[in-house]
């Protein structure tokens, strides 16, 4: 049975067609800027939260079959928990993005619900749209208003907290707060689908999109890669989280 807390979660469409990927004014992971055509994907509307993964882990466990990890449940930055004998959500966090769920967690529970990790191209276009705006909102620099940044260890918000700033095509969050698996290996630019970084054999280390709550300003532009964040795909992190796309 699928996680009917995550049925709720309605996906926006992307339309076909190209749009520019990367910056040749970014770092140098994000060069060159070129042209990626897509096909039509959707994308949740949300990023998954804490509520939503805990019923995940009561109906498949934290571990697959191979012995990886889903969840970093005895990390100190968990924010779900085994009560009574039951997975749940810890009392406030109900909302807010998952956060120490591995690669491979984030993975398994999008497919247990017939869904997948977007790419990074998919996640970089559903971001930006077409235009190459340096932000989701544009081209602005962010401020409280328009994303969680900038603030302490494990201060993440809910995911509907910016909903007033969507990107242009009303995917809510893709800016700070926690930042995002994809399914891609970080590999060099030029992007392309068909020179294996999108083999979901465990291994390789991930990109990860979109800035965290505890990341600069700098490091939510559309086309940051995060470089610099520590991201083993094994494990769980206490600012990346995820959604899924189909």
């Amino acid at each position: 049975m699928a996680n009917s807390a995550a049925q709720a979660q309605d996906m926006i469409r992307i339309p076909a067609g190209p749009f520019k990927m990367g910056s040749n004014d970014g770092r140098d992971d994000e060069r060159p800027e070129h042209i990626v055509a897509l096909a039509a994907f959707e994308i949740d509307r949300l990023q998954v939260t804490n509520a939503e993964f805990a019923i995940f882990l009561e109906r498949h466990g934290t571990t697959n079959k191979n012995g990886q990890r889903y969840f970093d449940w005895d990390d100190s930055d968990a924010r779900i928990h085994r009560v009574e004998g039951v997975w749940r959500a810890d009392k406030g966090f109900l909302n807010h993005p998952v956060v120490e769920a591995s690669w491979a967690g984030s993975l398994a529970y999008c497919q247990s619900l017939g869904k997948r990790l977007p790419n990074e191209a998919e996640w970089e276009k559903a971001a930006r749209g077409t235009d190459a705006r340096r932000y989701p909102w544009g081209d602005a620099m962010p401020t409280a208003a328009l994303a969680r940044f900038a603030s302490n260890w494990n201060e993440t918000v809910a995911v509907t907290t910016h909903a007033a700033h969507p990107s242009p095509y009303g995917v809510i969050g893709m800016a700070g707060n926690a930042w995002h698996w994809v399914s891609s290996a970080y590999r060099p630019y030029p992007y392309r689908d068909d020179d294996g970084r999108e083999d979901i054999a465990p291994g390789p280390v991930r990109a990860t999109r979109g800035g965290g709550h505890d990341s600069s300003a700098e490091a939510l532009r559309t086309t940051e890669r995060g470089r610099t964040l520590s991201r083993a795909p094994v494990a769980g992190h206490h600012n990346i989280g995820f959604r899924c796309a189909r």
